[in-house]
């Protein structure tokens, strides 16, 4: 692996990470909208979902990856997308306000189906997760310069 191969591993994870915390941010932003633009029902959390990086390898048979392992290590991680979480009515809380203009005919408003506990705990983990790929840049930095210190 190529000493541009781990920032760039890194770079995607970084990239990555932070879209989750902008996911996050905006679920905890409305927990308590209960319309949303089109006026389909109140908002719904939503959840990023991450992929492997890995040109080429889902054409090759595992021997072949094996075999090729150094080139084959993988190139990091994408977003294939952001998906929202569409529970069931259950889910959503439900919370007597008769005069709210969104309350229904007993008098039930219907908020998303977002955690706040939950938020902050994903929060915190692609927090620690952006960090450490942050810790890796800077690591293979520091590897890289003393290359060039032995070197001289």
């Amino acid at each position: 692996m190529r000493f541009l191969d781990t920032i760039d591993i890194s770079a995607s994870g970084l990239t990555a990470q932070r879209l989750r915390m902008d996911t996050i941010a905006s679920n905890i932003a409305n927990v308590e909208t209960t319309r949303v633009q089109g006026g389909t029902g109140p908002y719904r959390r939503q959840v990023v979902v991450f992929e492997a990086r890995t040109p080429g390898i889902s054409n090759k048979r595992f021997r072949e990856i094996f075999e090729d392992k150094v080139e084959s290590m993988g190139a990091g991680v994408r977003v294939k997308e952001i998906r929202q979480v569409n529970d069931n009515e259950e889910s959503l809380r439900r919370v007597y306000d008769p005069a709210h203009p969104d309350a229904d005919e007993q008098g039930y408003v219907n908020y998303p189906n977002v955690n706040i506990v939950e938020e902050m705990i994903n929060m915190i983990s692609a927090t620690r997760a952006y960090e450490a790929n942050a810790k890796v840049v800077e690591a293979s930095k520091s590897m890289a310069m003393r290359a060039l210190d032995i070197g001289r």
